[in-house]
């Protein structure tokens, strides 16, 4: 090569022919998704709590709380056991009126009247006509209902089932089966009136006529 060859510079390379910058690559399909285990949190495992160690043994507070309540429950079912002896010595007692009573004066009673003095304390009737007076039992011989004596209509009515008596005391209308019952009646050592439920009287078995069963006054 010759020395002026050698030191004529090279001609700039035309603008028209430079080559383009070259373009950034496209992302590829696997650096664009990302993959599960990068996308996912680390997943945090919370730690256990320490256990504490179990007790040895009792402590004396507890025992004696324990002790207690067995003793309360104890005490408890003794009493219980007590009641329920009392209970079985001593039972339950049906106090009712007396079966005896006495019933005042016979000049106390008019003749043709019926007395309801006594039918709600002790369930008799006092009636007294031209011979005497008697007591009748106050339960309806149906079904045990206590009649009423109705002054205007001159009879015992029973407000059950409409079974009607006459003043003395026999059936005439509705379902009763027999006339009322008597009661024993007497005098006592002071002159008054007695009158013994212990004993009745019943029509049907011609007990009517029994002295006792009407007192003559």
């Amino acid at each position: 090569m010759t020395e002026s060859t050698r030191e004529t510079p090279p001609a700039p390379a035309s603008p028209s022919l430079a080559s383009p910058p070259a373009k950034p690559a496209a992302p590829t399909a696997a650096s664009s998704v990302a993959s599960p285990a990068a996308a996912a949190p680390a997943r945090t495992v919370p730690a256990k709590p320490a256990t504490a160690a179990p007790a040895s043994a009792v402590s004396r507070r507890g025992f004696l709380s324990t002790i207690g309540i067995a003793w309360t429950a104890f005490a408890a079912a003794c009493g219980a056991g007590a009641v329920a002896t009392t209970r079985f010595l001593f039972p339950n007692v049906l106090f009712e009126p007396p079966q005896t009573f006495k019933a005042g004066f016979p000049s106390e009673y008019l003749v043709g009247s019926v007395d309801t003095r006594f039918k709600e304390s002790f369930g008799v009737f006092l009636v007294r006509n031209e011979e005497g007076i008697y007591a009748l039992k106050a339960v309806c011989t149906h079904l045990g209902c206590t009649p009423n004596w109705l002054e205007a209509e001159n009879k015992f009515k029973c407000p059950c089932h409409g079974s009607g008596f006459y003043r003395t005391g026999v059936n005439f209308e509705g379902p009763a089966p027999r006339p009322l019952e008597r009661y024993r009646i007497v005098l006592a050592e002071d002159a008054q009136i007695l009158v013994d439920k212990t004993k009745s009287y019943a029509y049907e078995k011609g007990q009517w006529s029994d002295a006792e069963s009407f007192l003559k006054c």
